[in-house]
């Protein structure tokens, strides 16, 4: 595992360098590149040259000098080659490198030659031959066209080379591996060494553990000496002694911590009931400010939004955890309610290209329930469908038995894994956090949402599978206080056709 690791970090920072190492020369060359090719385009221009021997002559000197003072950018070579435009009736020598002429690509070539823009550079990684004979060395090869005068365009290549960086990269390879075996055989010993010293006393002490972990506060370890096994031996009964107070502790600091959160929920409110009603009115008056103060008009209103939609879930969950949630309770058409939770999200829908597919009314539909706390479940898991169906239906089913009131809502999107569903209704739990999302949430929906179906002696399932989609089941029953004794609808995921 060592050598794997540290294997893997070598690699990482030799991958590392090499790219900021190539990026960096990369920009350079180009710099240095574009600077060539404008100043050459510009002697060309300004040549007065009219025959062939005038206009060779003036092609040799301006290789010449571009050569020289490429070379001191990293450049290896130059090249002017005859271009599929170029004059017929005035042929000019090309300047080839038979070093170097190999390196350049036909992509290359064909790229310089469709480009109709001045000065513009086209640049290709390539493998340039060394001393040598079979290695090569990295590098990068420039191709810009230029109008030669008389003769027309021809294609201008400046080579340069990387070797330098090249030889950066394998002598820092060559440091890490060198540090890397001194650092794994210390680490090696240290590692036997620890698992040596901390298994002698775990081994001694196991089955007076197992006894502990099993419920039995009162298991010991006898303790004698001061030596290392006596040492644990000490703490381990130090733990068990105190395991009890710990427990009672636990209890007080999560009572604590749900005060606290109710508490500064209820605080905040105030605070932001003013910014509330200050940010309303300059988001009312936006049409008159510049586009830079208008955008913050909406960014603030919209996460004032965001703010206060979090704290009514703290608050939600608080009450809860407080268990002093209150239901008002009535007799609610349950397939009314999701019509209207689809009817009010439908602009979500339009926007995400979800079509939403709601079954027929079934009958008996009705049930005994918080209508608020039932229109939250909905719209939440509603959204959430919305959210991950990737644009695929969405498809909506109520039914009822004599006992039971279900509703199942459907996708076809990116599903969930195992390990998704066992924590999806965790507070502050987001299946991918770095999706994209259209509503923003606060990652408390679907805890609030088995919260408010428990509290109405219901269940909720959830079940789905990866690139297939996911569905949920919402059961309650249809009297106040009962339990649910059967199930109209199972959490089946939609077929994969």
């Amino acid at each position: 595992m060592l050598v794997v690791m540290l294997a893997l970090m070598g690699a990482w920072i030799s991958y590392q360098l090499r790219s900021e190492l190539f990026n960096a020369r990369k920009a350079t060359i180009l710099a240095d590149a574009a600077v060539r090719v404008t100043q050459t385009n510009a002697q060309l221009d300004q040549s007065t040259a009219s025959t062939t021997d005038q206009v060779q002559e003036v092609l040799g000197q301006m290789m010449q000098s571009l050569r020289e003072s490429a070379s001191g950018a990293g450049a290896v070579s130059v090249m002017l080659l005859r271009a599929p435009d170029a004059s017929d009736s005035f042929v000019i020598n090309e300047y080839l490198s038979p070093t170097y002429a190999s390196v350049i690509s036909d992509k290359l070539k064909d790229d310089v030659n469709s480009s109709h823009v001045s000065n513009e550079a086209f640049w290709q990684s390539v493998a340039l031959p060394t001393v040598n004979e079979g290695e090569t060395e990295p590098g990068i090869a420039i191709g810009a066209q230029v109008e030669v005068p008389l003769a027309g365009p021809h294609d201008l290549f400046i080579i340069y080379s990387l070797a330098n960086e090249q030889a950066t990269v394998t002598l820092v390879a060559r440091v890490l591996a060198v540090a890397s075996v001194p650092l794994l055989l210390a680490m090696t010993v240290l590692a036997f060494s620890l698992i040596y010293r901390m298994l002698r006393p775990v081994r001694l002490t196991s089955q007076a553990a197992s006894q502990l972990a099993s419920g039995d506060l009162s298991s010991r370890v006898e303790v004698s000496g001061e030596h290392e096994m006596a040492q644990l031996g000490t703490a381990f009964n130090d733990m068990a002694d105190s395991l009890q107070q710990q427990i009672v502790q636990y209890d007080e600091l999560a009572q604590l911590q749900q005060q606290f959160v109710s508490d500064v929920s209820h605080e905040l409110r105030t605070p932001l009931t003013t910014i509330r009603m200050a940010e309303d009115m300059i988001y009312d008056t936006r049409g008159d400010l510049d586009a830079r103060t208008k955008r913050s008009a909406e960014l603030l209103h919209s996460e004032v939004e965001r703010l206060d939609e979090m704290l009514a879930d703290l608050l939600e969950m608080s009450r809860y955890d407080a268990q002093s949630a209150q239901l008002d309770w009535e007799t609610i058409d349950i397939y009314a309610l999701v019509e209207r939770a689809i009817s009010d999200n439908q602009e979500l829908a339009d926007h995400l290209g979800v079509e939403v597919i709601l079954c027929e009314r079934p009958d008996r539909g009705q049930a005994e329930a918080d209508s608020k706390r039932i229109m939250r479940v909905i719209r939440n898991l509603l959204v959430n469908a919305y959210e991950h169906a990737e644009g695929n239906p969405v498809t909506v089913t109520v039914a009822a038995s004599d006992t039971s009131v279900a509703v199942r809502i459907a996708d076809r999107g990116v599903g969930m894994s195992p390990e998704t569903m066992e924590r999806v209704f965790d507070r502050f739990f987001r299946a991918d956090p770095a999706r994209a999302r259209t509503t923003g949430g606060t990652g408390l929906g679907l805890a609030i949402a088995r919260e408010d179906i428990n509290a109405h002696n219901g269940m909720i399932h959830v079940n789905g599978k990866l690139g297939v989609g996911a569905v949920f089941v919402v059961t309650i029953p249809k009297q106040a206080g009962a339990p649910v004794f059967d199930f109209p609808l199972r959490a089946e995921v939609p077929d994969e056709s």
